[in-house]
């Protein structure tokens, strides 16, 4: 028996070689070059980011990405201080909405969250605390092939403990590592994707390398 042939980084018609996970869906395409492991220092974007995720729990990133501008006038732009003010009537008219994820468990999730980041980001800032999880600068990885990525990671596991500990729910250790990739806290780009030496320039354009 052979063994399954590996994912590694793919031609697309432009010439530049991709990850394999976007496929050739042109809006997952824009993502991974535009958004995917580009390092965001932005307190409001990434508790975004991390809400987003937890919708995501059970589905595939594409169908909350194709959502989230629905998303974002739903949730008020994710501006965490209007979303901490959410009451039962509004988590009432949220699972009305069809252009979101209609999940309680999840819209109520999301309220806790805001609550939570505003005493965090008082307190020392959300963007400082979530990467205080890497001391402040990318994990850079140096996979060929999407089977050698792990789902999660010991530092995934610590910072999805700490958030638990903290009351943000839907935010385990894979849906973690998944937004610690996304976020660029980590570059786990393949070595041939062109993004993987375009993300390590975009964090030390950012003056903090």
């Amino acid at each position: 028996m052979t063994d399954a042939p590996r994912r590694k980084a793919i031609a697309h018609p432009d010439g530049k070689l991709r990850c394999p996970w976007p496929g050739q869906d042109p809006a997952y395409v824009a993502y991974h070059d535009d958004e995917w492991g580009v390092p965001e220092f932005d307190s409001r974007a990434l508790f975004e980011k991390l809400i987003l995720d937890g919708f995501q729990a059970g589905l595939s990133w594409i169908s909350i990405l194709r959502k989230r501008d629905n998303f974002r006038r739903a949730f008020a732009e994710f501006d965490p201080e209007r979303i901490a003010a959410f009451d039962q009537a509004k988590i009432d008219s949220l699972m009305a909405d069809a252009g979101i994820i209609r999940n309680r468990a999840k819209i109520a999730g999301a309220v806790t969250s805001a609550r939570l980041y505003l005493d965090i980001e008082a307190k020392q800032g959300f963007s400082a605390y979530l990467w205080d999880f890497v001391d402040g600068r990318p994990i850079v990885n140096a996979f060929r092939a999407l089977e050698e990525v792990p789902a999660q990671t010991p530092v995934s596991e610590k910072l999805a403990k700490d958030l638990k500990q903290r009351g943000f729910k839907f935010c385990g250790p894979t849906i973690i590592y998944a937004f610690m990739q996304a976020v660029g806290m980590v570059n786990d780009h393949l070595v041939d994707c062109h993004c993987y030496k375009a993300c390590q320039l975009s964090y030390k354009a950012s003056g903090r390398a």
